[in-house]
């Protein structure tokens, strides 16, 4: 499966999706992962360190939206990002679905399948 963070559209969004780190733990389950380029830089992490894992860095968003077959995302995709879904992707974000019933009828409109982060249990 193509894991693939984007770039966060939001304003003063210093969170990724995706740490070098965190792709070697995904890749050696056998999934491959890409990066927007930039994406990283807000948290410190360069281009470089991604590819130095073996990440697979794309200069453009569309390129990108193409070839995942997952999308991984902190903040819930803008306005701009929904049109790049095509149907079969996976989305995995915050995306508050008690408060995003828009959202959620354009998840199903597009044939998106989202998994909300914060609806996810955690234990302690």
């Amino acid at each position: 499966m193509k894991i693939a963070a984007p770039k966060e559209l939001l304003k003063d969004e210093n969170r990724v999706a995706l740490t070098p780190s965190s792709a070697v733990e995904l890749m050696k389950l056998g999934h491959e992962c890409i990066i927007q380029s930039g994406a990283g830089e807000a948290a410190r992490y360069d281009d470089g360190a991604y590819k130095a894992v073996g990440v697979k860095v794309l200069k453009s968003a569309s390129a990108l939206w193409k070839e995942a077959d997952v999308i991984i995302k902190v903040r819930a995709p803008e306005e701009e990002e929904m049109k790049r879904f095509r149907t079969g992707q996976l989305l995995v974000s915050f995306i508050w679905p008690a408060q995003s019933k828009k959202a959620l009828e354009d998840y199903k409109t597009s044939g998106v399948t989202a998994i909300a982060m914060d609806m996810v249990p955690r234990i302690s």
